[in-house]
């Protein structure tokens, strides 16, 4: 299971040209589930994910997290995540998670971040379909979280 964690001050998610989400300053999460994965690591990854400490604090220090400044989510489905670029020059999909486990494990990981900030901070794309989306990186800041056994 993997996360592309990066801190925004906004960011918006399109689908078929409309408007789906839009958050203000906070996380977009892309988030990948491979075979293998256990439906425990997305408890474990909306945990850490949402108390992850990548905020500043009154010492400009990465010393607070999403839920310490009551930041949004953009939580976004992403197989390709899952790809490998081993062999050739065409990634290689063949470890993502099939589609209805992967739906059933991203439906969990958005349900755990809910439980942690609340409905109206957590927003989210349209598994397995073409989105569009758009953030301002704050930083940059990006982080990669895996989870494996």
């Amino acid at each position: 299971m993997k996360a592309v964690i990066q801190r925004v001050n906004s960011s918006y998610l399109k689908i078929d040209g409309a408007l789906r989400a839009e958050t203000g300053r906070g996380l977009v999460v892309l988030f990948g589930v491979e075979k293998g994965d256990k439906s425990d690591f997305c408890a474990q990854i909306a945990y850490k994910t949402v108390n992850l400490r990548i905020f500043e604090d009154e010492n400009g220090k990465m010393g607070r997290s999403l839920k310490d400044i009551d930041g949004e989510m953009l939580i976004v489905s992403q197989f390709t995540l899952a790809g490998t670029c081993n062999k050739g020059l065409r990634p290689d999909f063949t470890s993502a998670m099939e589609p209805v486990t992967a739906k059933e494990y991203y439906d969990i990981f958005v349900s755990e971040c809910v439980k942690i900030l609340g409905e109206d901070k957590v927003k989210t794309g349209v598994f397995a379909t073409d989105m569009k989306v758009g953030l301002e990186n704050d930083g940059p800041v990006t982080i990669i979280m895996e989870k494996t056994e």
